[in-house]
């Protein structure tokens, strides 16, 4: 999962190095190909490492409500925060240090979350779906205090979905979120700064071999990142309101997450 102090043999600092020695990233073989392959390879170990679909399981037998479908989405969201462990299968992201990969992730979670929801609901027209068996309409974001926030994700699922945004597409974004977060507390600028340089060749080179035909591709993809981020604001400006508002149970990795964010 995200914490990753919770290790087996116990708690360590989060300042420990990756061995690398045992760090398949760091050997010449492991690394990312030369720009003729560097693409697929990178495509492909990203959709390879991609979760399995999530599913809310609301209990049937309590009434719909504002609490039901708050204390859904937060269950939701502590399980996809644990499913961020395809993190480490970006090249290049587990030789940075334990403390600059929890910065990073701590900063861009809620991001990367809001663009799987969005991913998830291409297929469908004014609906998000926030797990194969839970998807919210306009009367049900209504219901849950959601309005607000659901239009602005639909803001985001138009843009994509105008692009015809494909899957390979969606996770090379997504680890070029995780990269790009706004952390202040950055131990090593340099090697965040070579993780941002590989991911943005490999959607360029993507683009560049898939569409030949647009050579902005990749940029108008990059400047969608703004608005998720400031998606993801809002988005954590909301559960910070429901955890203070004191009904709605969370999990303890969760409100970890919100702390982290204010």
């Amino acid at each position: 999962g995200v914490r990753l102090d919770r290790v087996r043999g116990g708690r360590q600092k989060y300042k420990r190095r990756i061995d690398a020695e045992n760090s398949p990233y760091l050997h010449p073989q492991n690394a990312l190909p030369q720009k003729k392959t560097r693409t697929c390879t990178s495509a492909c170990v990203f959709t390879a490492a991609e979760p399995e679909g999530i599913f809310a399981m609301p209990d049937p037998t309590v009434p719909e409500s504002d609490i039901k479908a708050l204390t859904t989405l937060c269950d939701l969201a502590d399980r996809e925060v644990v499913n961020i462990g395809w993190a480490k299968h970006i090249p290049g992201f587990p030789s940075l240090s334990l403390a600059d990969q929890m910065s990073l992730l701590q900063s861009a979670w809620m991001e990367i979350l809001i663009l799987r929801v969005v991913f998830r609901s291409l297929g469908l027209e004014d609906r998000l779906v926030y797990a194969e068996d839970y998807v919210m309409d306009e009367e049900q974001s209504r219901l849950a205090g959601l309005l607000d926030l659901n239009n602005t994700i639909l803001q985001l699922v138009k843009k994509y979905k105008l692009m015809g945004l494909e899957k390979e597409e969606f996770v090379l974004l997504k680890a070029v979120a995780l990269a790009n977060s706004d952390s202040m507390q950055i131990e090593d600028a340099e090697a965040v700064q070579r993780l941002q340089d590989v991911l943005h060749g490999a959607l360029q080179d993507y683009e560049s071999a898939r569409h030949p035909e647009d050579p902005r591709r990749a940029g108008k993809l990059i400047m969608t990142l703004p608005l998720l981020r400031q998606t993801a604001a809002r988005a954590v400006q909301h559960f910070c309101s429901v955890k203070q508002d004191g009904r709605v149970p969370m999990h303890k990795l969760f409100l970890e997450l919100l702390e982290a964010k204010v």
